[in-house]
């Protein structure tokens, strides 16, 4: 079945007619990127033109780029956030959207403290279909035979709030699971899950992953691919098997659902497919009573070709385990998308992860992008089909739903073009020094956060000198590790252990909401940690650094390590280690 395609596969020709039909959108709107970003801006502009915010910037009905460039700034949240918190509060007038708002997709990003609330329409729900729809006809091309089996994806939905107004306020993956999008999808023998809507959309999340994994177990040999959203979600599984596989293991022996499961629907659901099968219990129990839990996935779930995660920008940190766990399976990232909008696609999703670059489609919205090389001082954006190879920009969008000239905080390198759409390398997020999950946490939270701690050592005339932190992978899940640095004016007064593990819980309640809503709720955050180090330690650091050619002059101690070195240099000083012993405040309030 030929396509007038330019994708390139070792495979060759799409699956079915319904693959065609998708790569064959996915070469128009590519080969033709630059018409399609105007009719994209066309549309934006001439839909939103009688808004209030569009109105205030006089562009008189003009449609076109010139107008649109030279007279609509170019924003962060805080500018528009007075727009959206009017919104949040029922002000129903069109104020960014002539589309009524129809609901908030909180953000992994915060702004003092709190998530960022994203305005959205339901037509996006069709857009975002749209590109969930491309990514197994592109995966096809690469890895045969995926209708003969089914995919293991842990998925769950968070806590939803209500704004003053009304509107819902909830993540974007919560959104489009609850949506009749996915609740009713069509059936595809190439995206078969073995976890029931049942289990996904429960809010009790020990109960969705124990019921997820489950049906996992039972369906071992159907499981052609082990997915979460990020890497760390499925590390998060893994170790769950490795806590709960008796009650598991028990469960599957019996045909009998573990009676912490309480969740009706799912009660029913498993009682249609949970049976008794010792053989099975007696496999479990033997792969997961061992010590060694190398190669595990592919243990339990033999017939498995991939991984699909996104293990791009902070969650490449999780690569060395997740390889050591699944014996080296390959890692696909297969799509690019945040809560403002969603971006494109990777069209090689079998390339090294250090590799993965995405394709943008120009239809989702107008992209522009702010040039990022250091010192350049420029503001002068550059459209989708202008930027160059090489060159790293921040990404800047113009949504169907009223964000405008919106900068994202992605920095993004150009590794090449597919036709006319260039494809990009994410490097990284601006600002993030800190991140585990979906968490993000920047140098000034953390300051902030060290600030607020240290007030506590002040009773025993000790200060925090000098500190860097790191994120720890090595343990499931992972955890913010703090190095101090203290002065005690009088040893004999020196703060306890309990002092010091009380600064631990001060720092997790200055950090804010999404952090904070990963240790409580989604429990994807360990408890924090400071090690406390030597005097001189910091000193010793940039005696190394100094030796590696940074200038005296301009030494500045970094607030986040990754350097091996420098963190053994680190460790080796360690005089004494606390942890929090409690959770932090978090409660799903209604928004303010």
């Amino acid at each position: 079945m030929a396509v007038d395609s330019a994708i390139s596969s070792p495979l060759g020709p799409p699956a079915c007619e319904k693959d065609a039909k998708a790569l064959r959108f996915i070469e128009e709107m590519t080969r033709n990127a630059d018409a399609v970003q105007e009719r994209v801006l066309a549309e934006i502009l001439s839909r939103n033109a009688q808004t209030e915010y569009l109105k205030r910037y006089e562009l008189g009905g003009a449609a076109d780029r010139q107008t649109f460039k030279s007279k609509i700034p170019v924003i962060t949240y805080e500018d528009v956030q007075p727009e959206i918190q009017r919104i949040a509060n029922g002000d129903r007038s069109n104020i960014l959207s002539a589309h009524p708002i129809s609901e908030f997709l909180t953000s992994s990003g915060t702004s003092a403290g709190e998530r960022k609330l994203m305005p959205t329409i339901k037509e996006e729900l069709d857009r975002r279909q749209l590109l969930y729809s491309l990514l197994m006809p592109v995966m096809n091309l690469y890895v045969p035979g995926l209708d003969k089996g089914k995919g293991l994806y842990f998925l769950f939905v968070k806590s939803e709030t209500r704004t003053p107004g009304g509107l819902l306020a909830r993540p974007v993956l919560t959104s489009y699971y609850k949506s009749d999008h996915f609740k009713t999808r069509p059936y595809d023998p190439y995206n078969v899950y073995t976890s029931p809507n049942e289990a996904i959309l429960c809010p009790d999340s020990f109960q969705s992953m124990y019921s997820q994994m489950l049906c996992g177990l039972i369906e071992r040999h159907q499981v052609l691919r082990l997915g979460a959203v990020f890497a760390s979600g499925l590390l998060r599984a893994i170790r769950f098997l490795q806590l709960n596989w008796p009650e598991l293991t028990e469960d599957i022996r019996s045909g009998t659902l573990n009676s912490r499961i309480t969740d009706p629907a799912i009660r029913e659901y498993m009682s249609k497919v949970l049976k008794p099968d010792p053989e099975l219990a007696q496999f479990m129990a033997q792969q997961c009573s061992e010590d060694n839990w190398e190669g595990i996935i592919t243990r339990i779930w033999p017939n498995t070709k991939y991984l699909d995660v996104i293990v791009t920008g902070a969650m490449a940190q999780y690569i060395p385990t997740l390889n050591y766990y699944s014996g080296g399976l390959p890692l696909a990232c297969t799509m690019y998308a945040s809560s403002e909008c969603y971006f494109g696609l990777n069209l090689n999703p079998m390339s090294k992860p250090s590799e993965v670059s995405y394709t943008i489609m120009p239809n989702m919205a107008y992209f522009e992008f702010l040039p990022h090389e250091s010192g350049s001082g420029s503001t002068k954006l550059v459209d989708l089909a202008d930027v160059e190879v090489g060159k790293e920009y921040e990404l800047v969008i113009t949504t169907y739903a009223g964000l405008y000239r919106y900068r994202v905080g992605d920095i993004l390198r150009v590794t090449g073009f597919h036709n006319s759409a260039p494809q990009f390398h994410f490097v990284r997020r601006k600002n993030v020094l800190l991140s585990i999950d979906s968490d993000k946490t920047d140098e000034s939270e953390l300051q902030k956060a060290i600030e607020n701690a240290s007030k506590l050592l002040a009773e025993f005339n000790t200060s925090v000198v000098e500190y860097t932190s790191y994120a720890d992978t090595t343990t499931i899940p992972g955890h913010y590790v703090i190095y101090w640095e203290l002065l005690t004016k009088d040893l004999a007064n020196s703060p306890s252990h309990e002092v010091l593990t009380r600064c631990c819980l001060e720092m997790e309640e200055s950090l804010n909401s999404v952090y904070r809503q990963c240790r409580v709720a989604d429990h994807s955050i360990g408890p924090l940690e400071i090690r406390v180090v030597k005097s001189g330690t910091f000193e010793e650091l940039m005696d190394y650094a100094i030796s590696r050619g940074a200038s005296i002059n301009q030494y500045k101690v970094p607030r986040c390590v990754n350097f091996t070195p420098i963190m053994e240099l680190l460790d080796s000083r360690v005089v004494s280690v606390h942890f929090s012993k409690d959770l932090p405040h978090w409660t799903p309030e209604r928004r303010r």
